[in-house]
């Protein structure tokens, strides 16, 4: 039974303080702000109030029949080794492999490809939870040197150490306050290069990851192997824009270092280089002369270029420039102004990545249709040269370098757990081997069917879905179904392994699906724009239209309906609980799940950290600079009118008084957010999970909402990245025992 009917009397939350008094001014509309208490962390009332949440979420699923049993099953389907993608460095080769159940992947390392590997760096040991995960890593040009990246309860923050790759010892270097940032090592093995933050004013009692101050004023420095992070040189410092993003590497000559210079999340980006060989005295002789001589190749924000290869002075370049699905072009730094076209735009395809390999060739990675196509081109003139046959997915990474004519892809699907192949191109035609395939104990992927269909949306556009269900299913409208969207930030879904999905197909006989809604970069750039800023109703009625589609063909029915998505597809599922479709699919029928999302889109975006809201000491409000291109701010009257139209936490409405709207009450929902997310901190979850119970059941008396409107609230975790085996198991276990609990969906053995 569903919630709706096994739960007796509605669940008895906690009534959060309300302060009504507190209210800002939006372009003369008054917008109220009465949970902004919750925004602090280390308030005692912050930290009772989450504690009672938990005891409430408890209690839900207490009582849900499945969750043991998914438990046991998950833990043994989790239990399956898997491997990356090997990489090669100098003359050695290192992959990741986890045996099992390990909370995070090993670092192996090979001397050569056909012996058995050896530990490099284990970070299971590193902390007696799970806790602390490597988020990042650097192998030095001559493999004598490992620089990594450890993160601590799913921060976002870093702390980089070295490893003598030959003895295996630790060095005494420990680089603090990095984040979103690339390690490269110079040539010579003496140092990196790498991004940091200013260290926080106070730092001594200072939980990192649980912060909502400002990430202002990204800084690139040089280490220098021994030294102290003090005596690091300062490379490139911009207090003019504070909000900028810089990545830097260097070129795989070692000459120049290539910066690209970010306007938040969008994908537009300048590109400075500096030859660092016209340093008269080197990196050391620079120490103290501020900003290095960079060349600004590229000085504004009108598309992106990513820089591919180079010879000397002589650029191949990825970018959207005129080319909303992507081309490649060239310059000579001698010459800057005279561009040219190498690989043009392809008509419907986009092309995703591209790899120098071989010297004079480039792996060139396609997305047609959500499902990737990769191809081996001539560098200098972008002829084709083969097709390589690779099976309908996903390549999940390619690993590859100019001097190789050898290189490495891992590939995977929504059925194929995954499969290692080793390319040589030294013969006329590219030679094959598998190098590893991943195998599931117990899985038949024949029982399962992955299928793609083309559902037109609100405004005619025909909208992508996957469909992932078991083979003997019967389109009669009784399964129970679980439809997956993003649609932001030009982030593509593509086909997949999730052995959790495998789990739910198998044991509740749920339907799997993932919607390709706008938004994302599935069709290049101009899908992406068709989705964000004045065009993101667009991602929420392609969505829609998703789940009408799986209705009406028989897939499943309104009560059996699970949304899901995290982040921005937390913010996806949100702003779809609030739109009700009269007279067609509703949400408010379905079970929902978002996660780790921002819902209050209605602050100020100026001054903030990365992507979170946050109150200033002068009152001001902010929301994270990182977020602006993509969905506007609300200091701009045309993006506020844009953005109160679908912000989660503002559009909370009783449907039960309005009578075009079939449903009586919103869905079994639970919010998912965690304790150290400083990429979109809780105080989303809290403060719209206190508006929903508010407005739906603790200020009405005899609430026709019966169905919970939970949270689940993990600690020492963040956004995702980094999250141990068990954590993610724990979590997949609360979330889809709550989802079978909500549709009725029976156990099948």
């Amino acid at each position: 039974m569903g919630f709706e009917c096994g739960v007796r009397k509605p669940l008895q939350y906690h009534v959060a303080r309300r302060d009504d008094s507190v209210a800002d001014n939006y372009h003369g509309m008054t917008i109220s702000d009465p949970y902004r208490w919750l925004e602090d962390p280390d308030l005692e009332e912050v930290k009772e109030f989450v504690e009672r949440q938990k005891k409430v979420t408890e209690s839900v699923l207490g009582n849900c029949d499945s969750r043991e049993r998914l438990r046991e099953r998950l833990t043994k389907s989790f239990d399956y080794p898997r491997y990356g993608c090997p990489f090669r460095k100098g003359n050695k080769y290192f992959y990741f492999h986890n045996p099992g159940l390990h909370p995070h992947p090993i670092l192996y390392l090979q001397e050569s490809l056909d012996e058995e590997g050896g530990v490099l760096l284990d970070p299971n040991v590193l902390s007696h939870d799970g806790a602390v995960a490597l988020r990042g890593f650097e192998v030095s040009h001559d493999a004598r040197y490992l620089a990594y990246g450890l993160s601590s309860s799913g921060s976002d923050w870093l702390t980089i150490q070295v490893m003598s790759v030959d003895h295996r010892t630790v060095e005494p270097d420990k680089l603090s306050w990095v984040k979103f940032s690339w390690i490269s090592w110079t040539h010579d093995s003496k140092g990196f290069f790498y991004c940091r933050y200013p260290a926080p004013k106070e730092t001594e009692n200072m939980d990192a990851g649980t912060e909502v101050n400002v990430n202002h004023n990204h800084q690139l420095y040089y280490h220098f192997l021994g030294s102290k992070q003090s005596e690091d040189i300062l490379c490139w410092n911009n207090l003019e824009n504070p909000t900028h993003i810089l990545e830097a590497r260097l070129a795989d000559d070692g000459k120049y270092l290539l910066l690209n210079i970010c306007k938040g999340a969008a994908r537009l980006n300048k590109f400075y280089c500096c030859d660092l060989s016209t340093l008269p005295n080197g990196l050391e002789g620079h120490r103290g002369k501020g900003n290095l001589p960079f060349v600004k190749v590229i000085d504004n924000f009108e598309a992106f270029y990513g820089a591919i290869s180079n010879d000397d002075t002589i650029f191949t370049f990825l970018t959207n420039k005129n080319a909303p699905r992507y081309k490649l072009v060239r310059l000579d730094l001698k010459n800057p102004s005279i561009w040219t076209e190498i690989l043009r735009e392809s008509e419907k395809d986009v092309i995703e990545s591209v790899l120098p390999i071989n010297k004079n060739q480039m792996i060139v990675s396609y997305l047609k249709d959500c499902k990737h196509v990769l191809q081996i081109r001539d560098l200098e003139r972008g002829n084709l040269l083969h097709t390589l046959p690779i099976d309908i997915g996903s390549v999940d990474y390619i690993s590859a370098r100019r001097e190789d004519n050898v290189f490495f892809i891992k590939l995977s699907s929504f059925i194929t757990p995954g499969m290692v192949y080793e390319y040589d191109l030294k013969a006329r035609v590219p030679k094959m081997r598998v190098l590893r395939e991943i195998v599931v104990q117990g899985f038949n992927q024949a029982a399962y069917q992955a299928n793609q269909v083309f559902v037109r949306s609100k405004d005619g556009t025909h909208i992508p879905m996957f469909i992932v269900a078991r083979k003997d299913i019967v389109l009669d409208g009784s399964h129970p179904c679980l439809l997956y969207g993003y649609g932001g930030y030009g982030v593509s879904l593509t086909p997949s392994f999730d052995i959790t999905r495998v789990v739910l197909a198998r044991y509740l006989g749920v339907v799997f699906c993932v919607a390709n809604i706008r938004g994302g970069g599935e069709y290049g750039e101009e899908w992406h724009q068709a989705g964000s800023l004045a065009n993101k109703q667009n991602s929420f009625d392609d969505f829609i239209s998703t789940a009408e589609y799986l209705v009406s063909t028989g897939y499943t029915n309104p009560s059996k309906l699970c949304i899901e998505g995290g982040s921005n597809g937390g913010t996806l599922i949100g702003a779809c609980l609030n739109q009700l479709m009269p007279g067609s699919w509703t949400c408010y029928d379905t079970t929902s799940l978002p996660s780790v999302s921002p819902y209050s889109l209605m602050e100020s975006f100026h001054q903030a950290t990365i992507v979170c809201l946050h109150a200033m000491n002068d009152g001001s409000r902010a929301l994270g600079h990182a977020w602006v291109p993509e969905f506007g701010c609300s200091d701009k009257e045309e993006d506020f009118h844009h953005l109160i139209k679908y912000s989660p936490l503002h559009n909370v409405k009783r449907p039960w008084e309005d009578s075009s709207i079939r449903a009586t009450q919103y869905p079994s929902t639970m919010l998912l957010t965690a304790d150290h997310d400083d990429r979109v901190v809780p105080l989303h979850t809290l403060k719209l999970l206190s508006t929903m119970q508010h407005e739906l059941c603790t200020s009405v008396k005899n609430s026709p909402q019966t169905n919970p409107i939970i949270a689940r609230i993990s600690t020492k975790a963040g956004h995702g990245c980094g999250s141990s085996t068990q954590k993610r198991i724990d979590e997949s276990v609360d979330c889809y025992s709550f989802m079978a609990q909500a549709l009725g969906a029976s156990w099948i053995d």
